[in-house]
């Protein structure tokens, strides 16, 4: 490893100015005292040239006069904003503008992430009524797609940053925001049918990056931030942009579609300007292993790197194995992983795992874990280690394994009673300070540790409420502050491990995606019947999670159930832009609750165990 680095390119990693650590009362105050300093944020092209660079200061300066126009235009403060979030100064611009003028930024998806524009252009109208979007603004190339999904809307403008500028003047005062107003609205990546808008006070915003800099990756003076994770995604947002504003680090960013496309070019420009702190989920590391092939890694230099962050999916063992055996050479450290858990409804971060330790992971019998750890009776039983229903961890290692649950499992041996399948569940951290984090059963009663149960945490940076959805709110947010995650998981020792999500999520390279979504996509075509279709998703090739739809058949003849599954496969394709595996199987075979209702998790089961015959796939 002898890479030789010239000079680094856009804003400066060092700085005179003193460190603060996001202790600010709102993201105008935290901006306004990076702008007094160097550092900034740099955009790179797919072929590592910079292509802008801008210093906080020009940030401040340009997101005054995008603030100014947007008073100009007559938004009411809290009004919101719709924003495609691609990569650029000029998004980052338009949402920090939004800020002096106190509306809401609603950072919404690209339409890379589906499968066509049938599919995107419904997502986009869901969102834009969802959260009542005054304006719609996005690149020049997308003002076809945004004006289709606003269409028929109330919605006053629509259109690209540069046609926004040329109607409005910047002559109107600045209304800047106090810190229980609203910041933003952050959508899930979840549903495109039920979209839940996440609402994030100033004050929140501030406590979630205090947080992450201070006692997550506990920021020192030279570190840099580099990202390919999309705007509108919290990780990509409050972790990897919003943070480094609040604690003045400079940042370097990749579009997400650069990264998709050439995703060894995010490892050359960590090594290409020092980068030392920076997240992806776990298929990004697995897809760098896989590219990098017989290239070798003689142009990278990755001993710079001291926060390799994990975060957002279940990651198996032998992706982070993989990644540092690859990348030994280019001087990566297995120490460097740093598991965390978080979600978008406590702003992004409740826990981390120590630094320098690595993975940390924990061995469980699988049977805990898998078809009885989600059955109703042991979700309603996990109270303690007596009844059965606690975790019972074979031993601590460190490992180089992976975030949020399940990690790979592997045959043991369990004396005269036979083979024995055990887990690695990874370790999480403990909470960050000032937030609480409990572990309770059906009844809302906190267990102990190494017993089962839903993950529930309360502290500064959990959500006000979903924008605009009080019924929704009641159901996961109690009226004391207490945030039911939707997860499961076990304390050991004070830290958490997190086994797996009490609903059908299926996760898809780091994306979520409601199981009702794909039902009602594949419900649109001919022949299905509501009810017909469970959407659930299978242990794959190379560790990976594969969606699979089980589709109840009527038709008898095998050419016409070949085309059925493919006309299936072909809707959901363009309605959520994921490419599912169709089981056809016979009529009345999908497993019910006692009242009737769809049981995923038992279709899962039976289709893995072979009790779900294919008629056609």
């Amino acid at each position: 490893m002898h890479v030789s680095l010239p000079d680094i390119l856009g804003t400066p990693t060092h700085d005179a100015l003193p460190r603060r650590v996001a202790d600010f009362d709102t993201l105008v105050d935290a901006l306004d005292y990076a702008a007094t300093g160097e550092r900034g944020l740099n955009f790179f092209s797919a072929r590592g040239e910079l292509a802008v660079s801008m210093p906080y200061r020009d940030l401040r300066d340009r997101a005054e006069t995008f603030g100014r126009r947007l008073v100009d235009y007559g938004l009411a403060k809290g009004e919101r904003v719709a924003l495609i979030a691609e990569t650029s100064a000029d998004f980052v611009v338009a949402f920090m503008g939004c800020q002096y003028a106190s509306v809401l930024p609603v950072p919404l998806p690209l339409p890379t992430s589906f499968g066509g524009r049938e599919g995107y252009v419904g997502q986009l109208r869901q969102q834009v009524t969802s959260c009542g979007a005054r304006l719609v603004i996005g690149p020049d190339a997308m003002v076809g797609l945004m004006e289709d999904a606003a269409r028929d809307l109330d919605v006053a403008f629509t259109g690209a940053m540069a046609q926004f500028e040329a109607q409005t003047s910047a002559d109107a005062a600045l209304r800047l925001p106090s810190p229980d107003d609203l910041a933003y609205l952050q959508y899930s990546s979840g549903s495109t049918r039920f979209p839940h808008g996440i609402a994030v006070t100033h004050r929140s915003l501030m406590a979630n990056c205090a947080g992450i800099g201070q006692d997550g990756v506990k920021l020192r003076e030279g570190d840099r931030n580099v990202s390919w994770l999309p705007f509108y995604h919290d990780m990509g947002l409050v972790g990897s942009l919003l943070t480094p504003v609040a604690a003045q680090v400079s940042a370097d960013y990749m579009a997400t579609e650069d990264f998709a496309r050439r995703p060894l070019q995010w490892l050359k420009l960590i090594t290409r300007n020092r980068g030392t702190i920076s997240y992806s989920p776990s298929f990004g590391y697995d897809l760098c292993a896989r590219r990098l092939g017989d290239r070798g890694v003689d142009d990278m230099d990755l001993s710079c790197w001291r926060v390799a962050g994990i975060g957002g999916d279940m990651i198996p063992p032998d992706v982070i194995r993989g990644f540092c055996t690859t990348f030994a050479g280019a001087g990566f450290e297995p120490t460097t992983f740093v598991p965390s858990y978080g979600l978008a409804e406590c702003t992004l971060a409740v826990s981390f795992a120590p630094l320098g330790r690595g993975i940390e992971v924990d061995e469980v019998e699988e049977r805990i874990l898998t078809g009885e750890g989600y059955s109703d009776q042991t979700l309603t039983g996990a109270h303690s280690a007596a009844n059965g229903h606690a975790a019972h961890p074979n031993g601590h290692h460190n490992g180089h394994g992976a975030l949020n649950g399940h990690m790979g499992s592997h045959n043991g041996h369990n004396g005269a009673h036979g083979p024995k399948r055990t887990r690695e569940v990874v370790n999480c951290g403990r909470p960050l300070p000032q937030y609480e984090l409990e572990i309770r059963d059906d009844r809302g009663r906190a267990l102990t540790e190494r017993a089962i149960g839903r993950v529930f945490v309360r502290g500064p940076s959990v959500m006000r409420e979903y924008f605009n959805d009080a019924e929704g709110t009641r159901r996961v947010l109690s009226a004391d502050g207490w945030l039911d995650t939707g997860d499961m998981g076990y304390l050991l020792d004070g830290c958490l491990y997190v086994i797996g999500r009490v609903k059908d999520m299926i996760i898809v390279n780091g994306r979520n995606h409601w199981p009702q979504d794909i039902e009602w996509a594949a419900e649109q075509v001919d022949g299905i019947r509501a009810g017909d279709i469970a959407a659930i998703s299978v242990p794959g090739a190379n560790a990976e999670e594969v969606p699979t739809v089980l589709v109840q058949c009527r038709l008898r003849d095998k050419a016409a159930r070949a085309e059925f599954a493919r006309e299936v496969r072909q809707q959901i394709l363009r309605a959520t832009g994921i490419a599912c595996n169709i089981e056809l199987i016979p009529p009345r075979t999908l497993p019910r609750t006692s009242s009737g209702k769809l049981s995923r998790s038992k279709a899962r089961a039976q289709y893995l165990a072979g009790g779900l015959s294919a008629l056609a796939s």
